[in-house]
């Protein structure tokens, strides 16, 4: 394995969307906990929604939790935060290690609020020191809905099926006019590029998606070109 990746080691712990999920036990303290489990579910959408309430605007950074502090999409990470925070922004990231530190890292350096939205997983992730404000979340879709409703953008750095999932959970909500048309910023054209391609040769080819829709992504290589299209994209909502 790449000397640059951190690496995670599975664990016998479930997640709290593995429990809501499974279906395979059959006993009545099974189905009753499955009823009581909502009110966990809707203390996580209050304690959110309180304790996020002020933090716009804000960009969520995304990207993979397994770079490690000497590889170069930490750097870009970190200094894409801290340009953020600079301009004012807050940053919110997944709060765990990789690109997630680099991000709350680099908010903390750029004087900004730095916010962690944590998740437990099946494997261990341990939160990030560089967070001003942390949430803890049990479920995934809880989580996801903090990231979206309280984000203003959105930059995607590389990383794994968590960040791919993160990303096109984003497009999705601003290609069907859920949520206002938000910059989407791709970081590190060698790495996206292919999927870029992919979607205009056979997604849009076979008329699944529309050319435009590729639009909705900006391709940049360095930090500064981040802050400028975020900047120019919450600027061009504003006077639309």
């Amino acid at each position: 394995m790449n000397r640059l990746l951190t690496g995670y080691r599975p664990s016998r712990r479930g997640s709290g969307d593995q429990s809501l999920l499974d279906t395979s036990a059959q006993s009545a303290e099974f189905v009753n906990s499955d009823t009581w489990r909502v009110f966990r579910i809707m203390g996580e959408f209050v304690e959110g929604f309180e304790r996020l309430a002020r933090v716009r605007p804000a960009v969520s950074v995304f990207g993979s939790a397994r770079l490690a502090p000497e590889h170069p999409y930490y750097s870009a990470a970190q200094e894409t935060a801290r340009l953020l925070a600079k301009a004012g922004f807050t940053v919110i990231t997944g709060g765990g290690p990789g690109i997630m530190e680099a991000g709350n890292r680099g908010a903390s350096e750029g004087g900004g609020l730095s916010v962690g939205l944590n998740i437990d997983l099946p494997f261990e992730q341990t939160a990030n020191p560089y967070q001003d404000l942390s949430l803890d979340h049990h479920y995934f879709f809880v989580r996801k809905t903090m990231f979206v409703k309280y984000s203003s953008a959105f930059v995607i750095f590389p990383g794994g099926f968590g960040t791919l999932d993160e990303l096109f959970e984003s497009l999705t909500l601003v290609q069907t006019r859920t949520i206002s048309n938000f910059p989407v910023v791709l970081f590190g054209s060698g790495f996206w590029s292919g999927l870029l391609q992919w979607l205009r040769e056979v997604l849009v080819e076979q008329g699944t998606i529309a050319p435009e829709d590729v639009d909705l992504l900006h391709l940049v290589d360095t930090p500064q070109d981040v802050v400028r299209r975020v900047a120019e994209g919450l600027k061009g909502l504003a006077e639309s």
